[in-house]
């Protein structure tokens, strides 16, 4: 599986702790719609759940004195999870959403110190996952060269790079909006995805 190069990995290391979260609440963004396709397709979940605990997150960063309960918002998540019986593609592209978000949230309580690293993993992963499933390939040397190369690949490169460059741009995140914007990439997924 092609990794990031280690200087993405150190660069994202050597963020502080709020902007890591930041990074992290960008991704999570991005792997909505997934979620949100899931739910409208399957009839399981609540993508609202997801967008109201990622507002409370974005919430915290503008105040970092905002008093918000994340135990219970990992709760809630957990709550609209996929059911664990249902291995479709769908529903587990929506469980990494879930995961991402939990992940973020753990990151917030000080659990996860590789939170942002993990974040990015799942994200990448699902884009290999979506690959593997539309080009399919028995192959593995071949399906790694289709991964390299697949415009999703590089498209997932280019988002992470780009939100990692717009935090060590701006150390105070005093831009969170822009950030925010750039997370949600007009709608459309890591897989590409949108619910237009």
């Amino acid at each position: 599986m092609t990794q990031p190069t280690a200087s993405f990995n150190a660069r994202l290391r050597q963020l502080d702790a709020r902007r890591q979260i930041a990074f992290m609440a960008a991704l999570s963004e991005r792997l909505v719609p997934n979620y949100a396709l899931y739910a409208g397709m399957s009839g399981q979940g609540n993508p609202n759940v997801l967008n109201n605990v990622l507002d409370l997150v974005w919430e915290r960063l503008k105040i970092a004195s905002a008093k918000i309960d994340f135990d219970k918002q990992a709760e809630k998540l957990a709550e609209v999870e996929p059911p664990e019986a249902d291995d479709s593609f769908g529903a587990r592209r929506a469980t990494e959403s879930v995961m991402a978000i939990t992940t973020l949230l753990d990151a917030l309580r000080g659990e996860a110190p590789e939170a942002a690293l993990e974040v990015s993993r799942v994200s990448r992963n699902g884009v290999r996952a979506y690959i593997e499933m539309t080009e399919g390939s028995e192959d593995a040397e071949r399906l790694d060269v289709l991964f390299r190369e697949h415009e999703l690949t590089q498209d997932e490169r280019d988002f992470q790079d780009a939100v990692l460059e717009a935090l060590e741009a701006d150390p105070k995140l005093d831009n969170l909006p822009a950030l925010r914007t750039l997370g949600r990439n007009q709608g459309v997924s890591n897989l590409g995805l949108s619910l237009d």
